[in-house]
C-alpha cells in the first residue's frame, strides 16, 4: 500500500480533531441545515488543520445531492461576472461543493433559450442554481426551472419577490446618492448613461437617481443616454452627451464599465476628468481602480451577494423563500469634483 494511501484524511480524522461524533462531520461537511454555527466552527477548523478534502463522487453516490451548484449569467461586464463567480466559488469551496459556470444568451427567441437551457441541464446534476440579473427576472427561464422541478437562488430580482429566495441591494437608494453628491457639489447640468431599458434593475437605479435629483434640485437639467454595460457602449453614450450644445457637467453611469467608457470618451473629445467633467460609476468593480483618475462609484458587494446565494442553495433556504439585503454604499475617489475645479 503506498504512502499515499496510508496517510490519507478521513472524516474518521476530522471527528477525533473536533471532538464531535462522525455523524455530526457529516452533517457540516454535506452543507445539512440547521447545524448549529458553534458545531461548523469546530468541523471546518479540524478539517483546514487536517487538509482534508471530501470525495465529491462518493458523496453523490451515497446520498441525492450531486455537490454540484450551477451560476446561470447573461451580463457583459466581466468585472461583475468575475465578483459573481469569486464569491460562488468560495461558498462551494468552504462547503465541499463543485461550482458550474454557463452562460445563457437572453436576447433569443423562446425556442433558442429553450435549447440553451436544455442544453446546460443536460450537462449533469446540479443541486440548484443562482440566477445573475437580467436572467433573475426572465420570466421564460424561472419558468423552465420551475417545470423541470430545478432548485433557484435569485441574485438581485425585481419582479416576483416572492418566488424564490434572493440577494440583493438596495439600487434605488444607492443611486439617489450619486444624485445627493452631484448636488452638494453644485453640479446642475448633469448626463445619465443607464442599462438596456428591459433590465429591472439598471430601471432601479435610474429611478433612484432621478428621483432624489427632483427632490434635491427640481431645476436639474438632466440628458440621458442608453448603453448595454459594456465600455465600448459607455464610450457612445459619452461622445453623444458631450456632443450637445450645453454638455453636462457630470455623468453617472449605472455601471463601472460605461463609466470607464464615458471618461475614455471624455479625454478623447479633450474634456479632462474631473476638472471639465465629473464621472460616476457603480460596482466598484476592479475597472474603478484600473482607469485614472480613480473612479468615484457605489460599491456593490456583488462577491458577497453571490456567496450568501450559493449558501441559500446549499442550506435549503430556498424552500421558503425569504430575501437577504446586503448593504451598498458610496466611494469618493478621484473623479469627480465641483463643476469648473481647476
Amino acid at each position: 500500500m503506498s504512502d499515499a494511501v496510508r496517510t490519507r484524511i478521513t472524516m474518521e480524522d476530522v471527528a477525533e480533531r473536533a471532538g464531535v461524533s462522525l455523524k455530526s462531520v457529516s452533517r457540516v461537511v454535506n452543507g445539512e441545515a440547521h447545524v448549529s454555527e458553534k458545531l461548523r466552527a469546530k468541523v471546518t477548523a479540524a478539517v483546514e488543520a487536517l487538509g482534508y478534502v471530501p470525495d465529491v463522487a462518493a458523496r453523490s453516490l451515497a446520498g441525492s445531492r450531486s455537490f454540484v451548484v450551477g451560476v446561470l449569467f447573461d451580463n457583459p461586464s466581466p468585472n461583475y461576472n468575475m465578483k459573481v463567480q469569486a464569491g460562488a466559488y468560495e461558498a462551494c469551496r468552504d462547503a465541499g461543493y463543485h461550482l458550474r459556470i454557463d452562460e445563457i444568451d437572453s436576447s433569443c427567441s423562446d425556442e433558442e433559450l429553450a435549447a440553451q437551457i436544455g442544453a446546460v441541464l443536460q450537462k449533469g446534476r446540479c443541486d440548484g442554481f443562482v440566477l445573475t440579473p437580467p436572467l433573475a427576472d426572465d420570466p421564460r427561464v424561472l419558468g423552465m426551472l420551475e417545470r423541470e422541478r430545478k432548485r433557484y437562488v435569485r441574485i438581485a430580482p425585481v419582479l416576483d419577490p416572492e418566488r424564490s429566495s434572493a440577494v440583493e441591494t438596495d439600487d434605488f437608494q444607492a443611486a439617489g446618492e450619486v444624485a445627493s453628491l452631484f448636488r452638494r457639489l453644485g453640479h446642475k447640468r448633469i448626463g445619465l448613461v443607464n442599462g438596456p431599458e428591459s433590465h429591472g434593475r439598471a430601471a432601479h437605479r435610474r429611478e433612484g437617481f432621478l428621483q432624489e435629483l427632483r427632490l434635491l434640485d427640481p431645476e436639474a437639467i438632466v440628458c440621458e443616454e442608453f448603453g448595454d454595460f459594456t465600455f465600448y457602449s459607455g464610450i457612445q453614450a459619452g461622445k453623444r452627451l458631450l456632443r450637445a450644445c450645453e454638455p453636462p457637467l457630470a455623468v453617472f453611469a449605472t455601471n463601472d464599465d460605461m463609466a470607464a467608457g464615458v471618461m475614455n470618451a471624455a479625454q478623447q473629445m479633450g474634456y479632462r476628468v474631473p476638472q471639465d467633467v465629473s464621472v460616476c460609476g457603480f460596482d466598484d468593480g476592479i475597472i474603478a481602480t484600473t482607469v485614472w483618475p480613480y473612479l468615484t462609484t457605489i460599491h456593490q458587494p456583488i462577491a458577497r451577494m453571490a456567496f450568501a446565494a450559493v449558501r441559500m442553495l446549499i442550506d435549503g433556504v430556498e424552500e421558503t423563500p425569504v430575501t437577504q439585503r446586503i448593504g451598498s454604499h458610496l466611494v469618493e475617489r478621484d473623479s469627480v469634483a465641483p463643476p469648473g475645479a481647476r
